[in-house]
């Protein structure tokens, strides 16, 4: 199955896998990860405030979605313990994570104070 090829200003979340996340980090300067699963319940309230989010900053901010179920080895060299769990990336590296179901107010408080 050929990889998801990343649109450079995508407007809705983009999804991620093992296969692919390096590839994502790699190609935007400014990416926030969703890492959840279908059984968690908090992750479903948080998963429109995404979609949502991934509109109105297009061109600023690229959101992913990594479901921990499917894709255990990021989930891993993550040590994501508790979903939802948002990894943020800063121009390849990590700079942060927001763990909890937040109000998108308060999220992207979160992220813009990690964007810099």
């Amino acid at each position: 199955m050929p990889e998801e090829s990343f649109v450079d200003n995508p407007d809705s979340t983009i999804t991620l896998t093992d296969q692919n996340m390096a590839d994502a980090v790699a190609k935007y300067p400014f990416i926030v990860v969703d890492c959840w699963a279908e059984w968690c319940g908090p992750c479903k309230m948080i998963g429109p405030i995404l979609e949502s989010m991934a509109k109105k900053h297009k061109g600023e901010i690229v959101f992913g979605k990594l479901d921990v179920d499917k894709n255990p080895d990021t989930a891993k060299n993550y040590g994501i313990r508790s979903i939802p769990n948002l990894l943020v990336f800063k121009n390849g590296k990590k700079v942060g994570d927001i763990v909890g179901a937040l109000p998108e107010a308060k999220l992207l408080e979160r992220i813009n104070a990690l964007k810099g």
